[in-house]
């Protein structure tokens, strides 16, 4: 079991009360069980997160919706899961789902992790996504300066010459202004 997936199994243990489905879940290598958990109504929260991860971990793409409905989600914790598995999952809309996740201005509170995420794919969509996200933070006031700074971040490992207009323009930010010089400084000139 390695520790992302061990992490999951002690957060969820405690959320289903370590009941004999939560041990079902945890064990069966049977993704037809897994598969079956997502398509059966009135299942709990966790064990949804369970066979979603699981399954997303193995590259299954029937995963691939509850992933990024728990990559949305309010609770960080499962931000986490939900985006480690869809890196591993593989599926081409990934990146289209982090994009609009990331993009969509009523849900920033909840776009670190879709941020996050498009960085760790380098997808086309990424650094699109990522401009747009970043330029819309940088208006005065915006509280979600954590986001804005996980755009940064991204746009500078991702070292593409079309960030440098908004790069220039978090320097101007006193909490993204060294993470911006320094994505600057990574960035060829063309």
């Amino acid at each position: 079991m390695d520790e992302d997936f061990r992490s999951l199994a002690d957060r969820t243990k405690d959320e289903s009360g370590g009941s004999l489905a939560y041990q079902r879940l945890i064990r069966t290598d049977d993704r037809e069980t897994l598969a079956g958990v997502l398509v059966e109504r009135g299942q709990p929260l966790w064990a949804l997160e369970i066979a979603a991860f699981r399954l997303g971990c193995a590259g299954d793409a029937r995963a691939f919706e509850a992933l990024v409905l728990l990559l949305n989600h309010r609770d960080p914790e499962r931000c986490v899961c939900a985006s480690y598995a869809l890196a591993r999952l593989g599926d081409p809309r990934t990146a289209r789902a982090a994009a609009a996740l990331a993009t969509n201005g009523l849900r920033t509170a909840y776009a670190l992790h879709p941020v996050r995420l498009l960085t760790e794919l380098r997808a086309p969509e990424s650094v699109p996504a990522l401009i747009t996200t970043l330029q819309r933070l940088l208006a005065p006031d915006e509280p979600h300066w954590r986001v804005a700074l996980a755009c940064v971040e991204g746009l500078g490992r991702l070292g593409d010459n079309r960030a440098r207009p908004v790069l220039t323009a978090a320097r101007d930010h006193p909490r993204l202004a060294a993470a911006a010089g320094e994505a600057l400084a990574r960035i060829p000139r063309a």
